[in-house]
């Protein structure tokens, strides 16, 4: 069995899929205003740089930029997985628990790829912003409430318009299309 190992790039920045252990829940969209506080909340605590973003409702994708000295995206993770979970629980939510009794929300594990260079990051932008259209939530990518699409469209980085036609490749961790 081959064993996998986490690239470990202090500064680096990161592509992560972190998904949710029941496929069908809407959580993370119901809530994204819990999802929002945890990840204000980890920053503030452990700085890093959100460079993309889209929430959909049972996983997130995110590019992570952490400060030059630091390669801790796990302990980001688990703290933003944690914090939302426990808002969450706090709420009053039912949230099933797993054989040991821990909150059983997300998934245990999560995928990442550390970005090489300025068109990997692309593709991988590109991949986050298209995503909500490839799960068929939306028909075009501007139509998402919760990508930041939007914030790279105020910046004049894409129009508007950008991705309302073609197909981004890949499948970036996820199961099956």
């Amino acid at each position: 069995m081959v064993r996998y190992r986490r690239n470990f790039v202090p500064g680096g920045s990161y592509f992560f899929t972190a998904t949710l252990d029941d496929r069908r829940s809407s959580v993370l969209v119901d809530h994204a205003d819990k999802l929002r506080t945890a990840f204000r909340v980890t920053r503030a605590e452990r700085p890093f740089t959100i460079d993309a973003i889209v929430i959909l409702p049972d996983h997130l994708h995110v590019i992570m930029t952490l400060p030059e000295d630091d390669s801790d995206f796990s302990g980001r993770l688990r703290r933003i997985k944690g914090l939302f979970t426990h808002q969450l629980a706090a709420s009053g939510a039912s949230i099933s628990r797993n054989h040991r009794g821990e909150f059983a929300l997300w998934q245990r594990r999560f995928w990442e790829h550390t970005i090489r260079n300025e068109s990997d990051f692309e593709r991988c932008a590109d991949y986050i912003h298209y995503n909500p259209v490839k799960h068929g939530l939306v028909a075009s990518p501007i139509d998402w409430p919760y990508s930041s699409l939007h914030r790279y469209v105020r910046a004049g980085l894409l129009p508007a318009d950008w991705g309302g036609a073609g197909q981004i490749d890949g499948r970036f961790g996820e199961r099956g299309d």
